[in-house]
């Protein structure tokens, strides 16, 4: 799902730490050894790769690139969750930071069937079986909950469980999860459709709408830096039991695929993908569950 707009302070929100970006020697020196390694020979040698342009890894993403996923809309920063992860992905790649270009694909133009003009995509792509017929995707680098956001002085702010929501207008952005979660429901009324989170956001704040759904990592960002007097009623029940999951984006069939889901692994098994979403993602309150 997504996201909000203005690059705010996430202290109201997040446990966040001043930045993800670092340059001393000791990760300068990592770099350049993951770099030999990855040089060294191998499929996933940064030589033997079919890179978009040769000798750097162009990464894609939104813009504007939101909260809490990127920082001041400056994706090359390393800062916000997934900046970090897409350059941790890059190092373990071998590749250093100045070897890193990014380049701005809207969110619904990403999984679309063709021939991409980048290496990877990230930005909150949940990964599902009618994407997966058009791209391939990493393994999950983030598991995600859907939220309700609804304001403090609603009907629904005390709302127990999904089934109080079917008399609700809920609304989310095109082409998400979050607007496949409001169909779910089976409102009364259509789930109503925006171009991006922001939109949806001021349709709430006007009251042009009872709630909308995002996932809830934005939906924390949302309620502490965007709307007043609004509030998490709260996230959906994994259906199942299974999470929504996030992965990175690539072209359909790509070569490049089996090197950036060994990258995601080695991260997701040496803690470093967790310490990343302890970092940028840890909320500061419990949401309870509506089932």
């Amino acid at each position: 799902m997504k996201r909000s707009l203005l690059a705010v302070p996430l202290a109201l929100m997040l446990s966040v730490a001043a930045g993800c970006a670092p340059s001393d020697d000791s990760d300068d020196a990592k770099a350049s050894e993951s770099t030999a390694s990855a040089s060294a020979g191998g499929e996933c040698a940064i030589d033997q790769l079919p890179l978009t342009t040769s000798g750097k890894l162009t990464i894609a993403t939104d813009d504007p690139a939101f909260e809490p996923w990127f920082t001041d809309n400056d994706p090359s920063n390393g800062e916000g969750f997934e900046s970090a992860v897409a350059y941790a992905v890059a190092e373990e790649m071998g590749f250093t930071r100045d070897q890193v270009a990014w380049t701005k694909v809207p969110f619904n133009v990403s999984y679309q069937p063709g021939k991409k003009a980048f290496d990877f995509d990230i930005n909150q792509i949940s990964i599902t079986a009618e994407r997966q017929n058009a791209v391939d995707f990493s393994k999950p680098y983030y598991s995600a909950a859907q939220a309700i956001i609804v304001r403090n002085d609603s009907e629904f702010a005390d709302a127990s469980s999904l089934a109080d929501f079917r008399t609700a207008s809920l609304g989310a952005q095109i082409g998400t999860t979050s607007l496949k979660a409001i169909e779910s429901l089976e409102t009364e009324d259509a789930p109503l459709v925006y171009d991006d989170t922001t939109k949806a956001a001021l349709a709430l704040a006007n009251g042009q709408v009872d709630g909308i759904v995002a996932d809830l990592p934005s939906a924390f960002y949302l309620v502490a830096a965007e709307l007043e007097d609004a509030t998490i009623a709260g996230q959906f029940e994994f259906d199942g039991g299974e999470p929504e999951q996030f992965g990175v984006l690539l072209q359909k069939d790509s070569e490049l695929t089996p090197c950036v889901d060994q990258a995601v692994t080695a991260l997701t098994e040496d803690g470093t993908l967790a310490d990343l979403e302890e970092k940028w993602l840890s909320a500061s309150q419990d949401v309870p569950v509506l089932k």
